[in-house]
């Protein structure tokens, strides 16, 4: 039993129907097996407990654990490869890179790698892109287990249009899914998600194959990527004979809950009101869309039509692990749209790097802010002394201000702590 002390910041409540941040100066956070059992001010929790472990957090600021709901692990090694829009940037830098992963020695070489850049960037929960070699999302899945960190992925299929060594026929997709899905779906912190690559490289028999994955193994994810460039639009709706993207993939049974399609840069209203019946989700990655040209992100039509928004780094095309940024550049997205954009405050920041991310993974009973009940997934910022963050921090009017410049100053060097379920992530437990 532990009591943590600190200055908290959560957004239990969604900022987008009206909800403030929520502030605790001086808070008490009891944590029993890795929940937390009692939030009341320090006082009245120590004089309640007063023969527990205090962690002393009051130089810093805790936040909940980031949940990215989109990054791929064969892309580490390609971050950077600035210049270049999405079709071609995949076949110049993020397929090429995707083919070393047949080799199990370069897959936990990057396992490592990719792990290590979520805790240090303060993420404690990650749907992500996995690998098209069965192989690797073995190795993946040992190193995301060791990691402590909350993980979900899956096998990545395609059956046309990438490079031959990374297709598969939807028979032996089928097969390597329901096998991995079987061996790591609820292994300690990790679950599985049904991951076709995209329409464009996934045909009506793969994706059928996905639907009966998800059929046949019963609580699976889906993920895939959706509406992220105007002539990947144009080439999917061809090759489906006008049907629009996200029928795509709901015509195989494969939206719901569970589900989070990447970027929708491009949705029609009819796929944002197919989504929302659905409750599925949507991961919008701003730094990849910026970095790639793909858009400006049309949040204020997503949350009209009742459709859930989480962030997502996309590392590789995006600029890094750390939703710090990410919250950032949504905030400036937004900014250029004008009318057209939704105004964002730090407290939305914070609610879809944390809360809205828990929910659209449907975790949000068990994490996404620091609540009874809610497991100690947590983030501490804590500033080098007399840093521009720091000094900003020091002089901040008001919470909201204080983690404004969080978002607008933070990176990943601020992060001093991580906590999964109560557990304390140190250097050596990844990678």
């Amino acid at each position: 039993m532990t009591i943590y002390r600190a200055t908290v910041l959560d957004t239990p409540q969604s900022p987008f129907d009206g909800a403030r941040l929520r502030t605790g100066t001086d808070i008490g956070l009891r944590v029993l097996e890795g929940v937390i059992t009692l939030r009341d001010s320090y006082a009245a929790v120590a004089r309640e407990y007063p023969d527990e472990q205090v962690i002393d957090l009051t130089d810093g600021i805790l936040l909940p654990g980031f949940v990215d709901t989109h990054v791929h692990f064969p892309q580490l090694r390609v971050i950077g490869a600035l210049g270049m829009p999405l079709l071609d940037w995949l076949d110049r830098a993020a397929l090429p890179e995707e083919l070393r992963m047949a080799d199990d020695d370069q897959a936990a070489a990057v396992a490592g790698g990719f792990l290590r850049g979520l805790r240090e960037a303060g993420t404690t929960t990650a749907l992500v892109f996995g690998s098209h070699f069965a192989s690797a999302m073995d190795v993946f899945f040992t190193h995301a287990r060791a990691s402590r960190i909350r993980i979900i992925s899956g096998l990545v299929v395609s059956d046309r249009i990438l490079p031959d060594g990374l297709l598969t026929t939807p028979e032996r997709a089928y097969e390597q899914s329901v096998e991995l899905a079987k061996r790591w779906h609820g292994v300690g912190r990790l679950h599985y998600a049904v991951t076709p690559r995209f329409s464009l490289s996934a045909g009506e028999e793969m994706l059928a194959a996905c639907g009966k994955v998800m059929q046949d193994v019963p609580g699976l994810y889906f993920t895939s990527h959706v509406n992220e460039n105007k002539r990947e639009v144009e080439e999917v709706e061809e090759l489906f004979g006008g049907l629009d993207y996200t029928s795509t993939y709901d015509a195989h049974g494969l939206l719901g809950p569970r589900s989070v399609l990447a970027h929708d840069v491009h949705p029609k209203d009819a796929e944002l009101a197919l989504m929302a019946s659905r409750g599925s989700s949507v991961a919008h990655c701003p730094t990849s869309n910026a970095a790639l040209g793909s858009g400006l992100f049309p949040l204020k039509r997503h949350v009209e039509h009742g459709v859930s928004v989480a962030l997502g780094s996309d590392v590789g095309a995006g600029s890094g692990y750390c939703l710090l940024k990410e919250g950032l550049q949504a905030y400036f997205m937004q900014q250029l749209l004008g009318d057209a954009g939704l105004p964002l405050t730090a407290a939305h920041l914070l609610y879809l790097a944390t809360r809205a991310g828990a929910l659209s993974l449907d975790l949000g009973d068990r994490v996404g802010d620091l609540s009874v009940g809610r497991e100690f997934d947590a983030v501490w910022i804590r500033p080098a002394h007399g840093d521009p963050l720091d000094m900003g921090i020091e002089h901040a009017k008001d919470s909201d201000d204080v983690l404004a410049k969080i978002f607008a100053l933070g990176t990943t060097d601020d992060v001093a702590g991580v906590w999964v379920g109560g557990e304390h992530l140190s250097q050596t437990s990844v990678g």
